[in-house]
Protein backbone atom coordinates (compact mmCIF):
# COMPACT_ATOMS: atom_id res chain seq x y z
CA UNK A 1 0.00 0.00 0.00
CA UNK A 2 1.23 3.35 -0.60
CA UNK A 3 2.26 4.87 2.82
CA UNK A 4 0.60 7.44 4.70
CA UNK A 5 0.13 9.21 8.11
CA UNK A 6 -1.59 7.47 11.01
CA UNK A 7 -1.69 8.36 14.66
CA UNK A 8 -1.35 5.20 17.01
CA UNK A 9 -2.84 5.68 20.48
CA UNK A 10 -0.35 3.88 22.71
CA UNK A 11 -0.44 3.17 26.05
CA UNK A 12 2.84 1.33 26.43
CA UNK A 13 0.77 -2.05 26.95
CA UNK A 14 0.80 -4.95 25.24
CA UNK A 15 -2.08 -4.51 23.10
CA UNK A 16 -1.14 -1.15 22.04
CA UNK A 17 2.36 -2.04 21.19
CA UNK A 18 1.15 -4.85 19.14
CA UNK A 19 -1.04 -2.58 16.82
CA UNK A 20 1.78 -0.30 16.64
CA UNK A 21 3.43 -3.07 15.34
CA UNK A 22 0.64 -4.19 12.56
CA UNK A 23 0.24 -0.35 11.33
CA UNK A 24 4.09 0.27 10.69
CA UNK A 25 3.52 -3.63 9.30
CA UNK A 26 1.43 -2.30 7.45
CA UNK A 27 3.47 0.63 5.76
CA UNK A 28 2.04 3.86 8.06
CA UNK A 29 3.89 6.27 8.83
CA UNK A 30 3.03 6.33 13.05
CA UNK A 31 2.60 9.34 14.96
CA UNK A 32 1.80 7.64 18.09
CA UNK A 33 -0.15 9.78 21.50
CA UNK A 34 0.18 8.65 24.83
CA UNK A 35 -1.82 9.74 27.58
CA UNK A 36 -0.61 10.74 30.74
CA UNK A 37 -3.82 11.03 32.86
CA UNK A 38 -3.07 10.18 36.58
CA UNK A 39 -2.92 6.21 36.33
CA UNK A 40 -1.34 4.56 39.01
CA UNK A 41 0.88 2.71 36.61
CA UNK A 42 3.36 5.25 35.09
CA UNK A 43 5.62 3.09 33.98
CA UNK A 44 3.57 2.50 31.15
CA UNK A 45 4.62 5.81 29.68
CA UNK A 46 8.22 5.55 29.51
CA UNK A 47 7.32 1.90 27.42
CA UNK A 48 4.90 3.74 25.02
CA UNK A 49 8.36 6.21 24.69
CA UNK A 50 10.79 3.18 24.32
CA UNK A 51 8.38 1.46 21.29
CA UNK A 52 7.94 4.64 19.64
CA UNK A 53 11.55 4.90 19.17
CA UNK A 54 11.97 1.41 18.03
CA UNK A 55 9.57 1.31 15.96
CA UNK A 56 10.67 4.81 14.06
CA UNK A 57 7.51 7.26 15.37
CA UNK A 58 7.49 10.06 13.12
CA UNK A 59 6.66 11.99 16.09
CA UNK A 60 5.53 11.12 19.77
CA UNK A 61 3.25 13.10 21.80
CA UNK A 62 2.47 13.14 25.65
CA UNK A 63 -0.92 14.55 26.36
CA UNK A 64 -1.91 15.31 29.83
CA UNK A 65 -5.01 15.20 31.48
CA UNK A 66 -5.73 14.62 35.64
CA UNK A 67 -8.88 11.99 35.26
CA UNK A 68 -8.59 12.27 39.26
CA UNK A 69 -10.31 16.02 38.93
CA UNK A 70 -13.44 14.49 37.13
CA UNK A 71 -13.79 10.54 38.23
CA UNK A 72 -13.15 7.44 40.81
CA UNK A 73 -11.16 4.62 39.51
CA UNK A 74 -8.87 2.36 40.70
CA UNK A 75 -6.97 2.94 38.08
CA UNK A 76 -6.09 6.73 39.11
CA UNK A 77 -7.07 6.77 42.97
CA UNK A 78 -4.75 6.37 45.67
CA UNK A 79 -7.71 5.75 48.00
CA UNK A 80 -9.37 2.83 45.64
CA UNK A 81 -7.16 -0.74 45.61
CA UNK A 82 -6.89 -2.49 42.26
CA UNK A 83 -9.17 -5.73 42.66
CA UNK A 84 -7.36 -9.04 42.75
CA UNK A 85 -10.17 -10.80 41.10
CA UNK A 86 -12.57 -10.32 38.52
CA UNK A 87 -15.87 -8.66 38.79
CA UNK A 88 -19.17 -9.91 37.60
CA UNK A 89 -20.12 -6.38 36.76
CA UNK A 90 -18.00 -3.38 35.17
CA UNK A 91 -15.17 -2.75 37.46
CA UNK A 92 -13.40 -0.33 39.16
CA UNK A 93 -10.66 0.25 37.41
CA UNK A 94 -13.04 1.35 34.83
CA UNK A 95 -12.54 5.32 33.84
CA UNK A 96 -15.50 6.60 32.72
CA UNK A 97 -15.27 8.29 28.94
CA UNK A 98 -11.49 7.60 28.57
CA UNK A 99 -11.33 5.80 25.47
CA UNK A 100 -14.03 8.86 24.05
CA UNK A 101 -11.38 11.21 25.23
CA UNK A 102 -8.78 9.53 24.18
CA UNK A 103 -9.73 8.90 20.20
CA UNK A 104 -10.90 12.43 20.21
CA UNK A 105 -7.22 13.90 21.12
CA UNK A 106 -6.08 11.66 18.53
CA UNK A 107 -8.76 12.60 15.94
CA UNK A 108 -7.52 16.06 16.63
CA UNK A 109 -3.70 15.52 15.96
CA UNK A 110 -4.92 13.60 13.00
CA UNK A 111 -6.70 16.00 11.59
CA UNK A 112 -4.04 18.40 12.09
CA UNK A 113 -1.21 16.82 10.35
CA UNK A 114 -3.59 15.39 7.38
CA UNK A 115 -4.28 12.16 8.22
CA UNK A 116 -7.72 9.82 8.24
CA UNK A 117 -5.94 6.67 10.35
CA UNK A 118 -6.17 6.55 13.96
CA UNK A 119 -5.28 3.20 15.37
CA UNK A 120 -6.05 1.91 19.05
CA UNK A 121 -5.82 -1.49 20.62
CA UNK A 122 -9.08 -1.95 22.12
CA UNK A 123 -9.96 -5.31 22.66
CA UNK A 124 -13.39 -6.84 23.39
CA UNK A 125 -12.67 -10.43 24.06
CA UNK A 126 -10.39 -11.14 26.65
CA UNK A 127 -11.16 -7.58 28.69
CA UNK A 128 -12.45 -6.45 31.64
CA UNK A 129 -16.06 -5.64 30.88
CA UNK A 130 -15.38 -2.15 29.57
CA UNK A 131 -18.08 -0.51 27.21
CA UNK A 132 -15.49 2.00 25.74
CA UNK A 133 -13.73 -1.57 24.04
CA UNK A 134 -16.56 -2.69 22.22
CA UNK A 135 -16.84 -3.06 18.41
CA UNK A 136 -20.21 -1.53 18.46
CA UNK A 137 -18.45 1.62 20.60
CA UNK A 138 -16.36 2.41 18.21
CA UNK A 139 -18.07 1.81 14.97
CA UNK A 140 -20.42 4.22 16.84
CA UNK A 141 -17.50 6.78 17.36
CA UNK A 142 -16.49 6.99 13.93
CA UNK A 143 -19.53 7.60 12.73
CA UNK A 144 -20.23 10.28 15.24
CA UNK A 145 -16.44 12.06 14.62
CA UNK A 146 -16.96 12.29 10.96
CA UNK A 147 -20.15 13.94 11.73
CA UNK A 148 -18.73 16.39 14.03
CA UNK A 149 -15.31 17.33 12.42
CA UNK A 150 -13.95 19.62 9.53
CA UNK A 151 -12.90 16.15 8.13
CA UNK A 152 -15.88 14.77 7.45
CA UNK A 153 -18.17 18.19 6.66
CA UNK A 154 -15.25 18.52 3.75
CA UNK A 155 -15.95 15.03 2.77
CA UNK A 156 -13.18 13.01 4.21
CA UNK A 157 -13.92 9.99 6.42
CA UNK A 158 -11.98 9.19 9.98
CA UNK A 159 -11.01 5.45 9.97
CA UNK A 160 -10.85 4.05 13.91
CA UNK A 161 -8.98 0.89 13.10
CA UNK A 162 -9.08 -1.67 16.38
CA UNK A 163 -7.09 -4.67 14.47
CA UNK A 164 -7.23 -6.51 17.83
CA UNK A 165 -10.90 -5.68 18.76
CA UNK A 166 -12.12 -9.17 17.88
CA UNK A 167 -8.61 -11.46 19.18
CA UNK A 168 -7.95 -13.17 22.47
CA UNK A 169 -4.74 -12.26 24.02
CA UNK A 170 -2.77 -15.50 23.26
CA UNK A 171 -3.79 -14.89 19.80
CA UNK A 172 -2.57 -11.25 20.30
CA UNK A 173 0.94 -12.02 21.09
CA UNK A 174 0.96 -14.90 18.37
CA UNK A 175 0.45 -11.64 15.93
CA UNK A 176 3.17 -9.52 17.53
CA UNK A 177 5.59 -12.55 17.53
CA UNK A 178 5.43 -12.87 13.94
CA UNK A 179 5.90 -9.70 13.83
CA UNK A 180 9.32 -10.21 15.82
CA UNK A 181 7.78 -8.27 18.57
CA UNK A 182 9.94 -8.28 22.05
CA UNK A 183 6.81 -7.95 25.03
CA UNK A 184 10.05 -7.62 27.26
CA UNK A 185 9.15 -3.57 28.02
CA UNK A 186 5.57 -4.00 27.64
CA UNK A 187 3.26 -2.74 30.77
CA UNK A 188 0.18 -4.42 31.53
CA UNK A 189 0.33 -4.51 35.07
CA UNK A 190 -2.77 -2.04 36.36
CA UNK A 191 -0.12 -0.95 39.14
CA UNK A 192 3.15 -1.61 37.91
CA UNK A 193 6.05 0.46 39.80
CA UNK A 194 7.86 3.33 38.95
CA UNK A 195 10.24 0.99 36.86
CA UNK A 196 8.11 -1.09 35.40
CA UNK A 197 7.96 -3.66 37.87
CA UNK A 198 4.05 -6.31 37.67
CA UNK A 199 2.18 -7.19 40.74
CA UNK A 200 1.42 -10.33 38.74
CA UNK A 201 -1.93 -10.31 40.70
CA UNK A 202 -4.49 -7.95 39.15
CA UNK A 203 -6.32 -8.93 36.47
CA UNK A 204 -4.34 -7.49 33.44
CA UNK A 205 -1.36 -9.30 34.90
CA UNK A 206 -3.81 -12.36 35.21
CA UNK A 207 -4.84 -12.36 31.53
CA UNK A 208 -1.67 -11.93 30.25
CA UNK A 209 0.43 -14.48 31.99
CA UNK A 210 -1.99 -17.15 30.80
CA UNK A 211 -1.95 -16.03 27.64
CA UNK A 212 1.74 -16.58 27.55
CA UNK A 213 1.05 -20.19 28.68
CA UNK A 214 -1.40 -20.87 26.59
CA UNK A 215 0.98 -20.16 23.71
CA UNK A 216 3.91 -22.54 25.52
CA UNK A 217 6.01 -19.34 26.52
CA UNK A 218 7.69 -17.70 29.31
CA UNK A 219 6.13 -13.75 29.96
CA UNK A 220 9.09 -11.66 29.61
CA UNK A 221 7.01 -9.32 32.45
CA UNK A 222 9.51 -8.65 35.39
CA UNK A 223 7.27 -9.06 38.56
CA UNK A 224 7.92 -7.44 42.09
Amino acid sequence: MQNCKAVIILSGGMDSVTTLAIAKNLGFDCYTLTFDYGQKSISEIDSALYYSKKYDAAEHKVFKINFNDFVDSALTSENIDIPSSPSNSIPSTYVPMRNIIFLSIACSWAEKINSLNIFIGANAIDYSGYPDCRDEFLDSYEKMINLGSKTGAEGGKFLIHRPLVDMKKNEIINLGKSLGLNYSRTISCYQATFDGKACGLCESCVFRKNAFLENGLEDETIYI
